[in-house]
């Protein structure tokens, strides 16, 4: 069979880059992976794990007879990879990406890739706390969505390829626009991993008030479930946050006049309308489940 991709750059071989190189080997649908990223280490231990055939640190090297290269890397340093990249990658390349934000950062890639080829932004939505090369898993993306965000210069072949691509790693894959995506992912992702993060910052603080307790000793299965995602990459959340951040501040504004409203409520000793509160939730929750 002829592979989709002779060569497949991947930056960044962490949870979503490591496991996607995994997936398309296993698949038979690249002829090669090339792996690339800042750390030693980590292309190491992608490497012998076999995330990747081969690993870089060379941006040359890396993209050097790439026909498509995936930016798997935290948002931030996506657009300037893609310079780096630029002027050694063959003409028609195409540039894809797995970021939790759309609408900047496509934009800033099609800038840089104008004159080299096709740019596809997608965002598969299968990430955990865990991070690195060896958090990847062949099979992450079994069953997941994966969100592509074509633009208006969006090249309808590179399209298919990267829906190929990403079904083949085992995904559900659907079309959106990237200012939709950014809005959508903001409030169910986004949001709950800065409510999760202030939560922890939180309950720091009354730790250092009461410092003759281990608080987190006595801790159950509910905060670990509801914080579980603070441990997640603080250098990958920044730049989601700063990236995001009219939607994120518009939602984070949402949730405040809530937790406001729960406040009041406890304050004033209000039985019945703090029920009303809580059971207006737990219906909500409960779609989760089906």
């Amino acid at each position: 069979m002829t592979p989709l991709f002779a060569r497949l750059t991947i930056a960044g071989v962490g949870l979503i880059g490591g496991s996607l190189g995994r997936a398309a080997r296993d698949a038979g649908l690249v002829g090669e992976v090339v792996g690339f990223g800042r750390s030693e280490q980590n292309l190491r231990v992608a490497r012998e794990r076999g995330l990747v055939d081969r690993v870089t640190r060379d941006p040359a090297e890396a993209v050097a007879g790439a026909d498509a290269i995936v930016l798997a890397a935290p948002v931030g340093t996506c657009a300037a990879l893609a310079e780096v990249f630029r002027p050694h990658a063959q003409a028609g390349a195409i540039l894809t990406d797995a970021g939790s934000v759309k609408a900047t950062l496509v934009a800033a890639l099609e800038r840089a890739w104008a004159d080299v080829g096709p740019v596809v932004g997608a965002h598969p939505i299968a990430g955990s706390e865990a991070s690195g090369a060896g958090a990847a898993q062949a099979d992450l993306f079994r069953g997941r969505r994966c969100i592509l965000t074509p633009t208006q210069r969006t090249d309808p072949q590179a399209l298919r390829d990267i829906r190929t691509l990403w079904e083949a790693a085992g995904c559900i894959v659907l079309t959106m626009d990237p200012m939709l995506h950014d809005k959508v992912l903001g409030a169910v992702s986004h949001l709950p991993h800065a409510a999760a993060f202030a939560l922890i910052n939180a309950l720091a603080e009354v730790q250092r008030d009461t410092p003759e307790l281990d608080l987190l000793a006595y801790s159950g299965g509910g905060l670990r479930d509801t914080t579980r995602i603070a441990a997640s990459s603080p250098e990958m959340w920044r730049d989601i946050f700063l990236w995001n951040r009219d939607n994120l501040v518009a939602q984070i504004e949402v949730f405040e006049r809530h937790l406001q409203q729960l406040k009041r409520l406890i304050q004033s000793g209000d039985g019945p309308a703090i029920e009303q509160e809580l059971d207006r939730a737990k219906r909500v929750r409960e779609q989760l489940n089906r």
